[in-house]
């Protein structure tokens, strides 16, 4: 009987879907923790008093999660190889202005998704 190979996934991935801050704002914290090692980028995520921060954070744990599920033999050395905001739907709102009329207020959602796994020079 021949043994099957266990497939072990390179990329490890997360999505954080219909977030409810805009993309733009997102991203700011998102450009900070691009390229860095999982490990220091939640040290610099729990540290930053911006909200999108925490999402950003729940979001890279999920993926470091998902590594330890599938048995990563060295899950503290994974880094934020890619991670992107992405805009999502608006919810649009009507506020009474003068003379009777409206404007639209569009409250903005974003995805935010990760891909933890090796630099390319390993």
């Amino acid at each position: 009987m021949q043994m099957q190979a266990r497939y072990i996934p390179t990329e490890y991935r997360a999505l954080y879907r219909y977030a409810r801050i805009s993309p733009r704002k997102a991203r700011l914290v998102v450009d900070v923790v691009r390229n860095k090692q999982v490990d220091e980028a939640l040290a610099i995520l729990s540290t930053m008093p911006h909200r999108a921060a925490r999402m950003v954070e729940k979001v890279i744990a999920s993926a470091l999660a998902n590594a330890i599920d599938r048995q990563e033999p060295d899950p503290k050395k994974l880094h934020v190889v890619k991670i992107w905001v992405n805009e999502g739907p608006r919810l649009k709102r009507l506020r009474p202005i003068s003379r009777g009329m409206a404007t639209i207020i569009q409250r903005r959602m974003c995805h935010i998704g990760v891909h933890l796994g090796y630099p390319e020079g390993r």
